[in-house]
């Protein structure tokens, strides 16, 4: 069953195909360097699809990130599978909608569900080192650099999310 989650500024629900439009135009756009693109339509697709099936194969996946006045303003997600080394917690906002504290509270919303719901003992975050924004949304969160943790990219910096004990 795939969750909502509600913050107090946003709700965080399950995609549907009325948010392709929003997410494939990110993903083909220079905004997608940080997560190996940009990518052409087939790629954008299959990550689109990707965040739905984790949900039917791990019991976790994405969620769009939608304000409480409908407007959907990124995805929040729980990765996994043959890409990602450790369960990794990431999340991505569309243009216009960075500095607002919403990355942080969608991200932080869906790792409680997770620790709470999947009782994992950590999560990661995977980043570029350039990412910097991303970072400082990380640390927010109160995540650490892990430098011994398996990448997905030698160049990549790893920041572990621990479960609250």
């Amino acid at each position: 069953m795939i969750p909502t989650i509600e913050t107090a500024r946003l709700r965080l629900r399950r995609p549907a195909l009325a948010d392709f439009p929003a997410f494939e135009q990110i993903m083909m756009s220079d905004r997608a360097k940080y997560m190996g693109g940009p990518f052409d339509r087939w790629g954008a697709w299959g990550m689109f699809c990707h965040d739905i099936a984790s949900w039917d194969l791990f019991g976790h996946g994405g969620l769009m990130v939608v304000r409480h006045d409908g407007v959907c303003v990124g995805e929040v997600s729980i990765n996994h599978g043959p890409l990602f080394p450790e369960k990794e917690l990431g999340w991505m906002l569309y243009h216009g909608f960075e500095g607002k504290g919403y990355a942080t509270e969608a991200a932080a919303a869906f790792r409680d569900w997770a620790f709470a719901t999947l009782r994992l003992p950590s999560l990661v975050s995977y980043f570029d080192p350039a990412n910097t924004r991303s970072i400082a949304v990380a640390v927010r969160l109160g995540a650490m650099r892990d430098d011994d943790a398996p990448r997905q990219d030698a160049e990549d910096l790893v920041y572990r999310h621990h479960r609250p004990v």
